[in-house]
């Protein structure tokens, strides 16, 4: 009775504070859901429906896969997304190993220059390089035009080295010191026992690590001057976000070509649906896995 507000010495009913709350709801839901519908329909839409409607498809009046078929079947948009997969895959790798074993070294309360060294990772959360000393690194590295320039200036996160390294400090260390005890090595330590407990943090930061490298357009923008060798987020930049205009010889077909937009939200969708696909299988590490890595430091 407390809670509820009165009129007239009498309470107001509950449903209409329910009723506003839902519609509130459906709007925001619907503000999320209908322009994701759009693309989905807009990609799987035939060519004489996406012209007439002005490039924005609701609901399709049937459905064809013309347009996956052409951005897959060869040319940049292909090439783009193998680029992608292998960049995210192999980046991902390397981050994982430099990442954890970084930060279980900083972890170990005997390392020397060990402040030295946390301090020094924290610097570099907060001042940057800059792009054109990026760029001449990259460059006298011999990577322009190079896979490894999507990978190797972005392979450490200072940021998720930091969380790995509280969650390594807050294992028991009893479990270290019996191994010790019984003759095993610091690699085994880590290998062993450290990593089979920390899969949930590591699952978090991989994940991390997986949706930068998906979606990092800029290094390309910056170091990548082939097109073949253009991250799927590059093409969606040029063909999406600018407009562009994909060919036939963009896109390895002989036919007639589906309307551009269903093209470009296949593109869209193509660069949406792997992380979508690998999220709700990391979603229940999510909680433990950053909260646990950040509870101290």
């Amino acid at each position: 009775m407390s809670r509820q507000r009165l009129h007239n010495g009498q309470a107001l009913p509950a449903w209409p504070m329910r009723l506003l709350k839902g519609a509130i709801l459906l709007v925001v839901c619907a503000l999320v859901v209908l322009p994701f519908l759009g693309i989905v329909s807009t990609s799987i839409a035939p060519r004489a429906q996406v012209q007439a409607e002005g490039g924005f498809v609701l609901i399709p009046e049937s459905f064809t896969l013309e347009a996956y078929r052409s951005v897959l079947a060869g040319g940049v948009v292909a090439s783009a997304l193998r680029v992608s997969v292998l960049v995210t895959v192999v980046g991902t790798a390397l981050s994982l190993i430099s990442s954890t074993l970084l930060a279980y070294g900083l972890s170990r309360p005997n390392l020397i220059g060990q402040r030295f060294l946390v301090v020094f990772v924290l610097v570099s959360l907060l001042f940057t390089p800059g792009l054109i000393p990026l760029y001449l690194v990259v460059k006298q590295a011999g990577l322009l035009d190079s896979i490894w320039a999507l990978i190797l200036p972005s392979m450490v996160s200072g940021f998720n080295v930091i969380v790995l390294r509280a969650f390594f400090m807050n294992l028991p260390s009893e479990l270290t010191d019996a191994a010790r005890i019984d003759g095993a090595s610091e690699w085994q330590i880590f290998t062993r026992i450290v990593l089979p407990l920390s899969k949930a943090v590591t699952a978090v930061i991989g994940l991390f690590y997986a949706v930068s490298y998906w979606n990092a357009f800029f290094n390309a923008l910056l170091f990548i001057n082939d097109p073949s060798k253009w991250p799927l987020q590059m093409v969606l930049r040029m063909y999406v976000v600018n407009d562009g205009q994909l060919g036939q010889s963009d896109l390895a077909v002989t036919e007639n070509l589906p309307a551009q937009p269903s093209i470009q939200m296949a593109i869209l969708i193509l660069a949406m649906v792997p992380i979508l696909l690998v999220y709700p299988f990391l979603q229940r590490h999510f909680t433990k896995g950053v909260l646990t890595g950040a509870v101290k430091g």
